[in-house]
């Protein structure tokens, strides 16, 4: 997971450069054009023709905000703007390594108290449940969310996603023929 988010962040990037080369190209060579999409945003906005015109026209001024300003109404984001790639797939790793582990170590740290896998599997169950809480509020912590409200959201998800996991599972024990 920590991998897939490293590619794709980087890819992200590597768009980005791209599309700021192409901006830049566009912006040097059909100025005007640009010019007019810019002053045709700003009115479809709201702002009169004098104010729009008058912001195009400091903004043609400097050719770099001009650059920035046409990547932002594309919505693409600058290439320096975000985090490094590399440390969003490595805080996803470790995401993963923590939260990811909940279920296996239910099952690692009731192996001396009982053999009864039902009891292993509800301990599975909640130990799960506990992590996704922690995460539903790390994150309204971070976004300034309701807590009860991310933390509901996040085991409504991680209770839809085993859920699915578990009749995936399910089906495929079924169809290979595997018994208990």
């Amino acid at each position: 997971m920590g991998f897939g988010d490293y590619v794709s962040s980087n890819t992200e990037r590597d768009v980005a450069v791209k599309e700021r080369l192409v901006t830049e190209w566009e912006v040097t060579n059909r100025r005007r054009c640009q010019e007019q999409a810019l002053l045709d945003r700003y009115r479809d906005l709201g702002m009169n023709i004098d104010d729009a015109t008058t912001v195009v026209n400091i903004f043609a001024k400097y050719e770099d905000i001009m650059v920035d300003e046409k990547m932002v109404q594309n919505g693409i984001l600058s290439p320096d703007d975000g985090e490094k790639p590399w440390k969003k797939g490595l805080i996803t790793f470790g995401a993963f390594l923590v939260f990811g582990s909940a279920p296996i170590l239910a099952f690692i740290i009731l192996i001396p108290f009982t053999h009864n896998d039902t009891h292993k599997f509800i301990g599975a169950c909640i130990l799960s449940a506990l992590a996704l809480a922690a995460l539903g509020a790390a994150k309204a912590k971070i976004a300034g969310q309701n807590y009860a409200l991310s933390v509901s959201g996040t085991l409504f998800n991680g209770a839809l996603a085993g859920f699915a996991a578990y009749v995936i599972g399910w089906v495929l024990r079924d169809v290979a023929g595997l018994e208990d």
